[in-house]
């Protein structure tokens, strides 16, 4: 098998512009710590709204009809039971089998930062408040890949609708949101400077022209 070995003009463009990529993904590193900041602290969590910590007027539901017959409650939870019978992902979000009080099972997308230990400190086995939720009604069978992952134990009650514990405290998890545009950032960089350099090197005469120009020729 012939071995091929890139050219010494290319691998030295690809070089250069790799080193100026290293310096503006560590700008756009920055920038994008920053505008993350900004984006979660514009989206904290409020008490009393959706996906917020919930105050003590806040109805405790214990079963389906109660969801369905309240605006807005929360679910008490013993231990870590709320995220420990299945999930799956749903249009993006992460939903969790929820098990309500009376025993029924529903899809809920719940803000673990708003969370509350109501009793006890231990985070695996004290009873919990989640947050403040809605029912949000969408058939959640359309999507058979979802339901695969969320009844792999048990099927859910009811997939007429899920619980939104979120709201709009939803932000891109902090990885997502400073490394793809890093990464974007690297590869625009390499991808418009490689040919550049190139093109420089040629004109200097240090690499030969991937696109010579053609001569004019003369008609007598």
């Amino acid at each position: 098998m012939r071995r091929r070995i890139l050219p010494f003009d290319v691998w030295l463009c690809l070089l250069l512009a790799a080193l100026a990529a290293w310096g503006t993904g560590a700008l756009a590193e920055q920038l994008a710590q920053k505008a993350y900041e900004k984006e979660v602290a514009a989206h904290a969590p409020v008490a009393g709204q959706i996906g917020g910590p919930v105050g003590e007027s806040a109805f405790h539901a214990q079963s389906v009809s109660d969801l369905l017959t309240h605006d807005t409650f929360t679910v008490p939870s013993h231990g870590i039971e709320y995220r420990n019978r299945g999930a799956g992902y749903y249009d993006g979000k992460y939903f969790q089998a929820l098990t309500l009080p009376s025993g029924e099972l529903v899809a809920a997308w719940i803000n673990e930062e708003s969370v509350q230990l109501i009793d006890g400190t231990d985070y695996f086995t004290s009873n919990k408040l989640l947050p403040l939720g809605r029912v949000v009604f969408e058939d959640l069978s359309q999507n058979q890949t979802f339901l695969d992952q969320i009844q792999f134990r048990e099927p859910l009650s009811r997939t007429d609708f899920y619980v939104d514990m979120v709201g709009e405290t939803a932000v891109l998890a902090e990885d997502q949101a400073i490394e793809i545009p890093k990464l974007v950032t690297q590869l625009l960089t390499v991808i418009i400077l490689f040919p550049i350099l190139h093109a420089i090197g040629s004109k200097l005469g240090l690499f030969p022209a991937y696109f010579a120009k053609k001569k004019k020729v003369e008609w007598e």
